[in-house]
């Protein structure tokens, strides 16, 4: 299981994917071009002291992050969309799934959207848009991984 932002540009988020993907223990891709430079001192404060636990993979491009995703067959790409209409409760996870995020301020692209190997949404109150991109990651990560039977209880590295 892993967890991929798809050309994040706010920093806060970002570092707090980081936190998510190290306390679950889950790898990190990041789709560059970001929004902001990765150094940024506010992704160091969002993520805290949590970066150093992350296995975070950075890929130039869109087309760079589907070249590495595709090199293993058993990778499937999971794009969490509000357009999608699967909910994630009802989606049968696979411990090789990536779950892709969408740019906060703009989702994914349709050519980014076709690509997904399936498409998941969270149900949420008809009156609201949409949640934080990454409250929607812990959701349905926390899910995923309870499917799979590797939901962590709090251990010692």
């Amino acid at each position: 299981m892993r967890l991929a932002l798809y050309q994040p540009d706010i920093p806060q988020n970002t570092g707090a994917a980081l936190r998510l993907a190290a306390c679950f223990r889950v790898p990190l891709d990041i789709i560059e071009p970001c929004g902001f430079p990765l150094d940024d001192k506010r992704l160091r404060r969002s993520a805290m002291d949590y970066g150093g636990n992350c296995d975070i993979a950075r890929h130039t491009s869109w087309e760079a992050f589907m070249k590495a995703l595709r090199a293993d067959p058993a990778q499937r790409l999971i794009l969490l969309s509000t357009a999608a209409s699967v909910p994630y409760a009802d989606f049968a996870f696979a411990p090789g799934d990536t779950l892709l995020l969408g740019r906060e301020s703009h989702g994914v692209p349709p050519d980014v959207h076709a690509a997904a190997d399936a498409r998941v949404r969270i149900p949420i109150a008809a009156e609201v848009r949409s949640l934080n991109v990454v409250m929607a990651a812990g959701i349905v990560l926390a899910e995923a991984l309870r499917q799979q039977g590797t939901f962590h209880e709090k251990t010692t590295l």
